[in-house]
């Protein structure tokens, strides 16, 4: 019974915090802002976007074949990051991105 509430309170902890982190998608307000900083907030910016990819491809799939489904669009890049940083940070995020890491555990 307690195996099942930790995992439980585990799963929920960790929904909340991508739920939070999910405010800086490519396309938000927040993610133009974090693009506009120096080279080391782009990088990260870019390390984020490219974790977060794979769900972000997936929402915006959904979005394009029924716009209304979700409430907010999400884009898998961010158009206003440009330089260097920003690719570098994001293609290293897609290496590292969970799904890769979970199919590599199998």
């Amino acid at each position: 019974m307690e195996d099942r509430l930790k995992r439980a309170a585990r799963t929920v902890v960790v929904m909340g915090a991508l739920l939070a982190l999910g405010a800086c998608v490519a396309g938000s307000g927040d993610s133009a802002h974090a693009a506009s900083g120096g080279f080391l907030a782009q990088f990260f910016l870019g390390l984020w976007h490219g974790f977060i990819g794979p769900l972000t491809l997936i929402v915006e799939v959904i979005n394009r074949f029924a716009p209304h489904l979700l409430p907010w669009t999400a884009h898998l890049y961010e158009g206003k990051a440009q330089g260097a940083a920003y690719d570098v940070g994001f293609y290293l995020g897609l290496a590292g991105s969970p799904v890769l890491v979970w199919s590599r555990r199998r």
